[in-house]
């Protein structure tokens, strides 16, 4: 989900004249079939219009005069978050590219985009002959200098050419750290950690309107954790380091690309790692920004993640014939609990609590219990569907999608399985009935 570090996206208002337009040609043709244009600024994605690509992929977007330079986002498909791309527009000329959905993007003309293509190659090959290098083992500490020299000449040239332009924000920003005399592996690769945000202006407001300062992060917090460090301490760390270097931006840059980390590492699976951000920076900056929906967002998040007590609800219900008035956290008769949250209406659901049920029956858990959740618009399906599943203890609640039990837990598809112990603590949360199945065969 990172994307590369061509694919920016900032906006540096600056008022133009005359039309320019953006041609471009997709393929292959039969995936796409229209273009959203968006202007990005650091604060929000302004919609500027759509195209139509034709049955030969080529569609043709008109800027006219009201159009700033800057950087346009085309969404091609849905979610937009994940499909689309950046392109620089100068005002000045025309922007030609070829998209394809596996190889990405290339520029036929647009001097600003194919110099970012050109220099994004050029440092790639040079990071290649470094690694090489390093994994050769190789103790010829010329040859290394020579490839140092290479790379600081490179840098120098693109900051020349992008002087002036959009793109030397980037160039200069990607600055890598480049020694003037031999290092070993060990303390070279400390040394890149070191320098890492040396040239990272958080401040930049055309930086503040691009990609870049997240995926600067996210590489940061991923790709710069030691062996020799376990995994979630070192992604904390790496997260004060971030923070720390975007200490003299305001809080809502600091709160924006926070919340974009925060998504990212949610959305990973890195829980842990997302409720340190939360708790320790983000929570705060979003009450001091009066951001509640934010703060509700981030507590329940927590509140359902992995190793803390899941929320309560009432249980009104029979089992086995007998009836079960209680609340969640009362019940005492297991020793584990499967919590999956379901819909009488929802075919998924229907394909997958029969298999749960065999599994159940099959399996010989006779100490685990299942709660089964439904979260329905109205209860006439439910009202006889529950009575496929004699052994779970049913329970219904209106609002579906709005339901408060299910907004507790952050339900926003069915069927959701939660696995629960004694004392209702959350240890997982499998994808699917395949995945639930896994986790007690693993137990044994």
């Amino acid at each position: 989900m990172i994307r590369k570090f061509l694919h920016l996206a900032l906006l540096f208002p600056l008022l133009i004249s005359g039309q320019q337009a953006l041609n471009g040609t997709f393929l292959p043709p039969e995936e796409f079939d229209w273009v959203l244009v968006y202007k990005v600024s650091p604060t929000n994605s302004s919609y500027v219009g759509d195209a139509k690509i034709d049955e030969n992929g080529k569609m043709t977007f008109v800027l006219d005069s009201t159009q700033t330079k800057g950087m346009y986002r085309l969404v091609y498909a849905v979610p937009q978050e994940e499909y689309n791309f950046d392109i620089i527009y100068d005002g000045n000329e025309n922007v030609e590219f070829t998209f394809h959905i596996d190889q990405g993007i290339e520029f036929e003309s647009s001097i600003e985009n194919k110099l970012m293509s050109s220099y994004t190659n050029s440092m790639s090959l040079i990071s290649q002959s470094l690694g090489n290098y390093f994994r050769e083992q190789s103790s010829d500490t010329t040859a290394l200098m020579t490839i140092f020299k290479t790379q600081r000449e490179t840098q120098t040239e693109f900051e020349k050419l992008s002087k002036d332009m959009i793109a030397g924000h980037f160039v200069r920003a990607n600055r890598p750290y480049i020694p003037d005399s031999y290092e070993d592996l060990k303390t070279y690769l400390s040394n890149i950690k070191n320098h890492y945000f040396d040239h990272v202006d958080f401040t930049d407001p055309i930086l503040q309107s691009s990609n870049f300062l997240v995926e600067q992060s996210l590489n940061y917090v991923f790709g710069m954790v030691s062996k020799d460090n376990l995994r979630s301490k070192g992604y904390e760390e790496n997260l004060d380091k971030v923070v720390n270097a975007m200490e003299k931006a305001t809080d809502q840059t600091k709160k924006m690309l926070l919340e974009i980390l925060w998504q990212q590492l949610s959305e990973a699976n890195y829980e842990s790692t997302a409720n340190y951000l939360a708790d320790n920076y983000l929570i705060d900056l979003a009450k001091s920004l009066q951001e509640q929906d934010l703060v509700n967002e981030l507590v329940q998040f927590k509140n359902v993640s992995l190793g803390h007590i899941a929320p309560n609800f009432k249980i009104d219900s029979h089992w086995k014939g007998k009836p079960v008035k209680t609340n969640f956290h009362d019940l005492k008769d297991a020793d584990q609990y499967i919590l999956v949250f379901w819909s009488s209406n929802c075919s998924h659901c229907l394909e997958e609590l029969p298999k749960l049920r065999d599994f159940m029956k099959s399996s010989g858990l006779n100490k685990t219990q299942v709660i089964a959740f439904a979260l329905e618009d109205e209860l006439s399906i439910w009202t006889s569907e529950k009575f496929n599943y004699p052994d779970f203890i049913h329970v219904a609640g209106l609002d579906k999608w709005e339901n408060a039990v299910g907004k507790s837990y952050n339900i926003s598809a069915t069927p959701t399985y939660f696995i629960l112990d004694g004392s209702k603590s959350i240890i997982a949360k499998p994808e699917d009935i395949v995945a639930v199945k896994q986790f007690f065969q693993s137990q044994k």
